[in-house]
């Protein structure tokens, strides 16, 4: 899968299973390029989000509604991502 449409995917999934404001979506796989666990077709991935109904859980909790709805593209294609919520 090509970053693009994994993007894509990641967008379209979390505003299918959250209340979002905004999400704004950056592939960061450059900062792991180098890194010996980096493989080719894993993307770092930068979540910011703006949802009133995220920001009503503990941030554990909002990352775990997260990883639970990402759960096959982190398995498939994503090294590492980095969730900010406001």
């Amino acid at each position: 899968m090509e970053v693009n449409q994994l993007i894509l995917l990641v967008k379209k999934k979390i505003e299918k299973n959250i209340i979002i404001q905004n999400i704004l979506i950056r592939d960061k796989t450059y900062l792991h390029a180098n890194h010996l666990s980096h493989k080719p077709g894993k993307f770092h991935l930068e979540l910011r989000i703006k949802s009133e109904e995220l920001s009503k859980y503990n941030k554990v909790q909002a990352t775990k509604k997260i990883y639970k709805i990402l759960d096959e593209e982190i398995k498939k294609n994503i090294h590492s991502i980095q969730i900010l919520i406001n």
